[in-house]
């Protein structure tokens, strides 16, 4: 028999197992376990701008609570004291609790670590020598024990510190830059009990000049500490008890750089780190594989075109993005946001979006894993110095240019069997179609008559209830 039109005898619906909450009429998308999911997504965005210091303020390190789901911010406050402060993230803002100054006295350098097994955080800092102090957070105010030294033989004059928590040993490994000891790198790990710290025995991370840029990340997948420092050295540390030992030195770039930023991608197991690239004026980016006690890198990314300056990096695991916080230099000193997305060695970069238009300082910037947001903080030179945070949303979307496969033909809770109709069927539950119009997916799920980004083909409406799928 010959068949004019459509074969009734080629399947041209899918039976499948729904992956979330499907309804009616909707795109979906076929995930890589074979069940099928409605087309999502967000755009990225920025929330306003909230001061938590209403003076002159430097020098930011954060980091997220995971007991209390709060954000703690640490910094050179009023005269130059250290202070913190306690953050919440309610949908696309944070709103702050009552600065606490915990060292009454000049610090010049801050970092700040979360000891998920104290249920502390732990603040490196340098006032007259290396300090470091527990801070224990109770509702939106923070308290803190005494004082703690972290090696009474540094010199008065530490110039940078890096901070990082080991879950698999329970340690807090911190570097420290003795400015008076030949600009030297020093590691140390430190065991939290009750408010205190203390730590072992100083380990040479290098014996030579670490320069002004410092970072630190943790591997969870190789359970290494990675540091970085000035003209892209990095090195990868191994904590066994109250001590660490590191493998050789490693360069990603031979560029000069203007600040450094890390992050662990804990979806790919890869180190990424982002540069200021002085030689050519850029900003670029390094995806690096830790093995053993060494750490390989593929080519540079780069996320800026124009001159950058000091950016900041962290890791949104739930858009399986990295972001990156830099000033902008080349426009206006803007602060910047960008994200993206690892693969391999390298990594594709999404749009960079400004997030204040005024010069932006000191940079610092950490993932809320339960309000599912990131957090920057920095100076603000726009108003007066002030610091200030803004929340800042990951644009995420599951649409590939590959992976829609049609309409869905009725709803399905999670779990459950659903009916799609695929490639050259008519789905008949839509409306608001025009007759003979091509339509696309849209990341959020809905259809358009212009493409998206990635362009996909919906298919061609045929009355205003039904379209031709195309699949």
């Amino acid at each position: 028999m010959r068949i004019i039109g459509n074969d009734p005898s080629v399947p041209r619906q899918e039976h499948a197992v729904a992956s979330g909450t499907l309804t009616d009429g909707t795109p979906v998308i076929v995930n890589a376990d074979g069940t099928v999911s409605v087309v999502s997504g967000t755009d990225q965005a920025v929330g306003s701008a909230v001061v938590f210091q209403s003076n002159t303020m430097q020098k930011i390190a954060s980091a997220f609570d995971s007991n209390s789901n709060k954000i703690v911010l640490a910094y050179r406050g009023g005269s130059a004291h250290g202070t913190a402060i306690v953050g919440t993230i309610s949908g696309s803002s944070v709103s702050f609790g009552t600065a606490v100054v915990f060292q009454s006295a000049a610090i010049s350098d801050v970092s700040m670590s979360f000891d998920s097994t104290a249920n502390k955080v732990v603040i490196a800092y340098n006032s007259s020598g290396g300090k470091a102090i527990v801070g224990t957070v109770s509702g939106t105010g923070i308290s803190f024990g005494s004082v703690d030294t972290i090696d009474s033989g540094l010199t008065t004059t530490i110039q940078n510190t890096a901070t990082v928590y080991d879950p698999d040993n329970n340690k807090t490994v911190v570097i420290v830059k003795d400015g008076g000891d030949g600009d030297k790198g020093f590691a140390y790990v430190g065991t939290v009990s009750g408010t205190s710290i203390s730590f072992g025995s100083q380990v040479t991370m290098s014996s030579s000049n670490i320069g002004n840029s410092l970072a630190i990340a943790y591997d969870t997948n190789s359970n290494k500490v990675v540091v970085a420092y000035s003209d892209a050295n990095v090195v990868v540390g191994t904590v066994s008890g109250t001590s660490i030992s590191f493998g050789s030195v490693t360069r990603f770039t031979t560029n000069i750089q203007i600040g450094l930023g890390m992050a662990f991608d804990s979806t790919n197991n890869k180190i990424v780190a982002a540069i200021g690239d002085y030689t050519d004026s850029t900003g670029k980016v390094f995806v690096g594989t830790v093995s053993g006690t060494s750490i390989s890198f593929g080519s540079g990314v780069t996320f800026n075109t124009g001159e950058t300056a000091r950016p900041t990096a962290t890791f949104d695991p739930d858009a399986g993005k990295v972001v990156i916080a830099f000033r902008d230099t080349g426009n206006s000193s803007y602060g910047t946001v960008i994200t993206g997305t690892v693969s391999g060695t390298s990594i594709s970069l999404d749009t960079e979006l400004v997030y204040e238009s005024a010069r932006a300082e000191y940079n610092s910037i950490v993932y809320d894993s339960n309000a599912n947001k990131s957090l920057i903080s920095y100076m603000d030179q726009g108003n007066s110095s002030y610091g200030t945070s803004i929340v800042f949303t990951t644009g995420s979307q599951n649409l590939t240019a590959e992976n829609y496969i049609g309409i869905s033909r009725s709803g399905a809770a999670s779990g459950a069997g659903a009916i799609i109709d695929t490639q050259g069927a008519i789905a008949d539950n839509l409306s608001g179609l025009t007759a003979g119009q091509s339509y696309f997916v849209q990341t959020d799920g809905t259809l358009g008559t212009t493409a998206a980004d990635p362009s996909v083909f919906a298919g061609t409406a045929v009355s205003a209830t039904k379209l031709i799928v195309k699949g």
